[in-house]
């Protein structure tokens, strides 16, 4: 499996490694290089969602990984889902509760969740 990973933070490195040492990953592309990343990784650079989702298509990717809620708010599964790439990732419309604490303090509210 060839797998894109998204993102260049304390979460993406330890994706990175654990889908480095995974069996079923054959080749891992990152999106952004950072130092101590897993030896092999290629590095394709990708800021936006019509770059990481050109990237996908590029590399013939099996599967994304979203490591940071940015492009997750910004609608990067849904678009990858529109080409026909998996995207381990929640769409713009699931990812806005994490992007919005006033949206998801609204929805909270309106089903009756304390917080």
């Amino acid at each position: 499996m060839q797998v894109l990973l998204v993102g260049a933070g304390g979460r993406e490195a330890a994706l990175a490694w654990r889908l480095a040492g995974s069996p079923s990953v054959r080749r891992l592309i990152v999106t952004n290089p950072w130092p101590g990343a897993p030896e092999g990784c290629v590095v394709a650079p990708a800021r936006d969602v019509p770059s990481i989702v050109a990237r996908a298509l590029e590399h013939a990717v099996d599967l994304v990984v979203v490591g940071p809620e940015a492009p997750l708010v910004a609608g990067v599964a849904d678009a990858l889902a529109a080409v026909g790439v998996p995207c381990f990732g929640p769409s713009a419309a699931a990812a806005r509760l994490e992007g919005s604490k006033a949206f998801t303090k609204e929805v909270l509210a309106a089903a009756g969740v304390p917080t």
